[in-house]
């Protein structure tokens, strides 16, 4: 029978007070510190029942608390009713940090426990500076809760495979020349790499480790002499063995990636703190020399190379003519009143699958009708399924990985009536969205300094929301990937030419509705101006935005001519694959308004 999470949580507690553990931190990460991690891994979900991707659950003796950002807070409030894990909402002035919180509840020379290699070297180091004032200890105790974990999934053993060159753009060979040349740089004889994505990218090779995201669950060792990949040998066919080794790549099982690096016999190493677990950095050897840097295999992804741009572009297309069919036959099945949140996903799936190069979903879809959609990470549930009526807003989040790109869209569609609330709000996100989509801006610029423009319409009503405004998106990777991000948060990465991001201001009503628009944009050259070179954003998603919610009074000449010359755009591009009765829809669906 399957234990329950007051049953998972005694169970941990039996074990720390056996090992005199006043508290353990479980983080929601893996040994990669990845933002979507294999199953295997989903510890933090296991013992507190809260699925989302994001969030941190602290276990005391007698309390327990999870902490997870604005996207979970509705999410994460229905699933901890019951279990007495009390939910701490991040960015909040009120909520206590996990350090306080631990701080306020442990007497001094008592001790956290956490499983090293969930966190990385920097925040080991953080935590237990902040801790030793109040001289409570911090102590690696490895994997505890998987000790407990009855019915535990497997480790991913699935093989890898290579990612053709015609959609990447640059051999392997290629990539690894660019990175010496940036270790050099950096004055040390290696680069240690944990990132999947980072190593995905480098190897062009390509798994299905983690669901949604084509990675291998691996390590990486580049030294001017030697590669060397740590991965379990099962992920290794005939035929990438015989390509790793034309790329002269050595191979060495993913377990005895510490027992190699205690042996490690060069003089210097260079490696990200952040993005290196606490166990894997604690295991080098002592007598190789650290050299705390970001690896510079996230900028070379980052920035595309032509080949992957092109491919982008024809990922587009193929996305948008799914999702052209997908909303036409949305519009039409909705009066049944037989179609539900659950059905869209189903839905989705078909329309895309039948494209060309189609590898499966960027991410699990989100659709949230009516008041579900103010939950912004909202996944319908058999027992939440709701049926959609021909009133208010439907959202839907939804993205593809496609051989030659990997997209990421967010619509919020008018199913009916709507109020002038609803009216208002969606009117005033696509403001945002498209000041955004509009910017020019000097080279130089970040992410940051940008990030105001989508919330400024929203600001005007006091109104906000905490999630990012723009994520950068991987090439057939994971649609979550930095460096460059637009959001409130400072982030010294500058945008650079070639650089996808999202633009998805949104807002959410607790009980009422939710709304964002998300599309991809690519950074481009804009030409040279006063002090230098500009650059602007180009949207490159291809899909109607919905024209029903919009109080047309409320928009400036520029942004009606803005969004009529993309409406515009979207059906040049997308009507020649279409049928007759599809390009009829479409050019309603794109009219100038």
């Amino acid at each position: 029978m399957q234990q329950t999470v007051k049953e998972r949580i005694r169970a941990l507690r039996m074990m720390l007070k056996s090992e005199a553990i006043s508290a353990f931190i479980i983080p929601s990460t893996d040994p990669h510190l990845s933002e979507y991690v294999a199953s295997y891994w989903k510890t933090r979900e296991w013992i507190s029942g809260f699925t989302g991707s994001a969030g941190t659950i602290v276990i005391l003796k007698d309390k327990a608390g999870l902490w997870t950002d604005s996207r979970y807070f509705l999410q994460a409030a229905q699933q901890l009713e019951g279990t007495d894990i009390t939910l701490y909402k991040e960015m909040l002035p009120e909520t206590p940090t996990i350090i306080e919180f631990i701080c306020q509840n442990l007497l001094p020379g008592e001790t956290v426990g956490i499983d090293g290699k969930m966190f990385s070297a920097n925040q080991v180091e953080q935590m237990k500076q902040k801790l030793e004032t109040a001289n409570v200890h911090l102590k690696d105790y490895g994997d505890l809760p998987g000790k407990i974990w009855n019915n535990r999934p497997d480790m991913p053993d699935a093989p890898a495979f290579i990612y053709d060159l015609k959609y990447a753009g640059k051999s392997c060979e290629e990539k690894i020349a660019s990175i010496r040349t940036e270790i050099q740089k950096q004055g040390t004889d290696g680069l240690f790499i944990s990132a999947l994505d980072e190593i995905a990218w480098t190897l062009n090779l390509r798994g299905s480790d983690v669901h949604c995201n084509p990675v291998i669950i691996s390590y990486l060792l580049i030294t001017q002499n030697n590669i060397t990949f740590f991965v379990s040998p099962q992920k290794i066919t005939e035929e990438i063995k015989n390509y790793l080794e034309e790329q002269q790549v050595s191979i060495q099982p993913y377990s005895e990636t510490e027992d190699y690096l205690r042996k490690l016999n060069i003089k210097s190493i260079s490696l990200n703190p952040n993005q290196t677990n606490y166990a894997i950095y604690s295991a080098i050897n002592p007598a190789c020399r650290i050299n705390h840097c970001n690896s510079p295999i996230t900028l070379l992804k980052a920035i595309r190379n032509e080949q992957e741009i092109a491919g982008i572009h024809a990922a587009m297309r193929r996305d948008g003519i799914a999702l052209v069919r997908f909303l036409k036959w949305l519009e039409e099945a909705v009066v049944s009143e037989k179609e539900t949140e659950l059905n869209i996903d189903q839905k989705l799936h078909e329309y895309r699958a039948a494209q060309t190069l189609y590898m499966g979903e960027s991410f699990d879809t989100i659709a949230g009708y009516r008041e579900h959609a103010a939950i912004v990470h909202y996944s319908a549930t058999p027992d939440t399924n709701a049926i959609l009526y021909p009133k208010g807003f439907l959202l839907i989040d939804s993205g593809a990985q496609y051989l030659d790109g990997t997209t990421d869209i967010t619509r919020t569609i008018a199913l009916g009536e709507l109020t002038e609330e609803e009216k208002t709000d969606y009117t005033l996100i696509l403001k945002g969205h498209i000041a955004l989509a509009m910017a020019k801006f000097p080279a130089g610029t970040r992410g940051s300094q940008l990030d105001v423009l989508a919330r400024m319409p929203i600001w005007q009503y006091k109104m906000n929301f905490l999630h990012g405004t723009g994520h950068g998106v991987g090439h057939f990777l994971s649609v979550h990937e930095g460096p460059q991000s637009i959001r409130m948060n400072e982030n010294p990465v500058v945008l650079q030419p070639g650089m996808v991001t999202s633009n998805e201001p949104g807002v959410y009503k607790a009980g009422k509705h939710g709304i964002r628009t998300e599309n991809l944009t690519l950074v481009r050259r804009a030409g040279e101006g006063m002090f230098g070179d500009y650059l602007e954003f180009e949207t490159i998603t291809l899909c109607p935005i919905c024209k029903k919610g919009i109080i047309k009074k409320m928009l400036t000449e520029e942004e009606v001519t803005w969004l009529n010359t993309y409406h515009q755009n979207v059906y040049d591009q997308l009507a020649p694959d279409l049928n007759e009765e599809e390009k009829m829809w479409l050019k309603e669906a794109t009219a100038a308004i």
